[in-house]
């Protein structure tokens, strides 16, 4: 189980940043909540505070001062922290290439699907013989929350696209132009580093889960633009940092009005297929937070 410094601390929603989203300005009675998980720390201490009468849990995914790549990013242990804290609303900000002439740089896009081309990284908390667990992903993403943050975007003065597959590359490398190619072909509208695996561990955690895709460049298909770099990215995240903060600020309240009536706050009621008596005392231990409401 979670062990908490400051044990009273609670939140409904929580919020991760991306890159180039390291803050969440304008929290009241905001304090660090350090959290140590079954599965490590997370990438940085969380900060809990207040907003709009709602109780908010920020994380920046990266840490502060982006210290942490997407590969080595303790997903399982930013997730699990989320939900210790009693989240059940997740707005994750993400930055991503696009892969669409009609989706330019400084657009954003509320993906609704995700194909997983990662390679190395954990993703689910149900990793050892004892339980065994299946959740569906048909629909990975909230479609509450989805609603919530394409409104928001679109309120905040930003050029939203509600809707579309964001393709999760493993990293840290870019995509090589072939690679590129054969992601357009596969329908892909954008290209990023990060909404996987939060999205199979935010189902498994039961959490709504959504992503605000801030997009940075056109990836390196689009020939008759630079290609994506670095600088490039951070330049594009820094001239959208302040759609992003509004249009989070604006989806937090909103958030919590939504109805639990989707999927994601049962994904586990179907899923657990080891018989009660069959499962691991010691593997139940390890993530009770998750299953005993079930058991």
């Amino acid at each position: 189980m979670a062990g908490v410094v400051g044990g009273d601390a609670r939140a409904r929603v929580g919020v991760i940043g991306g890159s180039g989203f390291y803050q969440m300005p304008g929290l009241e009675d905001r304090r660090e909540v350090e959290i140590d998980t079954p599965f490590g720390a997370p990438s940085d201490h969380l900060v809990v505070g207040v907003l709009d009468g709602v109780e908010v849990a920020f994380l920046p995914r990266h840490g502060r001062g982006h210290r942490i790549s997407p590969t080595a990013l303790n997903v399982r242990a930013n997730i699990w922290a989320l939900k210790s804290l009693g989240v059940e609303w997740v707005l994750a900000v993400s930055a991503v290439g696009s892969m669409r002439e009609r989706i330019p740089p400084l657009d954003v896009v509320i993906p609704d699907q995700l194909i997983d081309r990662t390679r190395v990284r954990p993703s689910t908390f149900f990793d050892e013989p004892g339980l065994v667990v299946h959740v569906g992903m048909a629909e990975p993403l909230c479609p509450h929350v989805r609603s919530v943050l394409a409104d928001a975007v679109g309120g905040a003065g930003g050029n939203v696209h509600h809707g579309g597959a964001y393709v999760c590359i493993e990293g840290p490398q870019f995509s090589t132009r072939a690679e590129s190619e054969l992601y357009r072909s596969w329908g892909v509208d954008v290209i990023g580093m990060t909404a996987l695996p939060e999205a199979r561990l935010a189902r498994e955690a039961e959490l709504c889960y959504g992503v605000m895709a801030m997009v940075t460049d056109y990836d390196v298909w689009h020939e008759s633009e630079e290609p994506v770099t670095a600088a490039m990215v951070v330049q594009n995240l820094m001239a959208n940092a302040e759609l992003a903060l509004r249009a989070v600020r604006t989806a937090i309240p909103e958030a919590v009005r939504q109805p639990r009536d989707c999927e994601c706050g049962s994904a586990l009621a179907a899923g657990i297929i080891t018989a009660p008596e069959a499962i691991d005392p010691r593997v139940r231990q390890r993530v009770a937070l998750l299953v005993e409401r079930y058991l």
